[in-house]
């Protein structure tokens, strides 16, 4: 495969990606999948040729891409077209990725059927590697390993050594007892039955990929994670986009709890992992906020450093996977943007709690994070 063909490639080595499989580097022929990839897309005319790209790139070959042009301003449906890809545009904006993805499942004939955001590229093995997960028949989605793009501003680098914690300790941890909290809404694949018997993805709440996981574990389905596929969407680079993602997150992650909360009595393992979240998302982000500047001025200074207290518990897994993939400097050099996103991501979730629970002001309108 050409630089000409991969635009994205320079970036995916930038990012870290395997150099031996990246698209330039793999030999061979490409072999058809029986996948129906779906890319739902508003004014993305800038990023979607790379994902396209990419997904021609693979060596498994979806058997049709389908772009679903909400209704955008720009020319993403004609820079789709262009490149080869389906093009869907429902009459009405749907006003969430969920809405634009459940319109186009209609129209998917294949057996599995993949989710990915228009901002996002693979590495040239990513399909193959996810699709494996599903020579288990009773697999029913599967998700891969999620890095940031660009590794560059404060914001991006937090968000790269949250992901590479993540989904190096506690995402394997999950997939160990088959529940991971979350198949990714990035980059997911499923078997097309299962989710049309479930109706697809919903917009009721604002995090549509931890809803549709939550209610597969529901009604019987396994869910996997496969760390070798590996991708790459565009992270937000300032605040403000942040501020968008981490309060859709944010509320999402509540309303599902409230959504969710019996059935996940009789979940086991999930049941725990919530529990665990919930008590860092209101315990340990009222320590974080309140209870440790208070302290560090009453008491003593260095109680401050209780906000760094648990760095080498991260710092051991980030560094461990940075080096396999050569990114050391890079891994060394993000992590305090960590603790600065951790504490702003705590503000956002304290806020979230208390419009969800206690003002009772749910957050309906989507916004885009980057």
């Amino acid at each position: 495969m050409s630089l000409e063909r991969s635009p994205f490639a320079d970036e995916l080595k930038n990012a870290g990606a395997d150099e031996s499989i990246l698209p330039e580097e793999a030999g061979g022929p490409t072999r058809e999948a029986r996948l129906t990839v779906l890319v739902p897309a508003y004014n993305e005319a800038g990023s979607i040729p790379d994902t396209i790209t990419s997904l021609q790139a693979q060596t498994r070959m979806p058997a049709e891409v389908i772009v679903i042009d909400d209704c955008s301003t720009d020319d993403t449906g004609a820079v789709a077209r262009e490149l080869g890809a389906t093009v869907l545009r429902p009459a009405s904006n749907t006003g969430s990725k969920a809405g634009a993805q459940t319109f186009a499942l209609d129209h998917v004939t294949t057996e599995l059927v993949m989710a990915i955001d228009a901002d996002t590229v693979l590495e040239v093995n990513a399909v193959d590697k996810l699709l494996a997960a599903f020579e288990d028949p009773g697999v029913s989605a599967a998700s891969g390993f999620v890095l940031p793009r660009h590794v560059r501003t404060l914001w991006e680098r937090g968000r790269y050594v949250e992901y590479m914690f993540a989904f190096t300790f506690f995402k394997v941890i999950q997939d160990f007892y088959r529940r991971p909290l979350i198949s990714s809404g990035c980059f997911s694949v499923y078997r097309t039955e299962a989710l049309r018997t479930i109706g697809g993805w919903s917009n009721r709440t604002m995090a549509e990929d931890m809803d549709l996981t939550w209610t597969m574990y529901k009604t019987g389905h396994s869910v996997r994670f496969v760390p070798e596929a590996v991708c790459y969407p565009i992270e937000p680079h300032n605040y403000h986009f942040m501020s968008k993602q981490l309060r859709r997150w944010s509320h999402g992650f509540v309303q599902n709890v409230r959504l969710h909360w019996r059935d996940l009595l009789e979940q086991p393992y999930l049941r725990t992992a919530i529990a665990v979240a919930l008590w860092d998302a209101t315990v340990a982000s009222t320590m974080y906020l309140a209870v440790v500047p208070v302290l560090a001025v009453l008491v003593n200074p260095l109680v401050l450093l209780l906000y760094v207290d648990d760095a080498p518990a991260v710092a051991v897994p980030v560094l461990v996977k940075a080096m396999a993939r050569g990114e050391t400097r890079r891994a060394v050099a993000s992590l305090p943007c960590f603790f600065v996103l951790r504490i702003v991501n705590s503000l956002f979730m304290i806020k979230a709690l208390w419009m969800e629970q206690v003002m009772r002001r749910s957050l309906t309108v989507y916004e885009k994070g980057h």
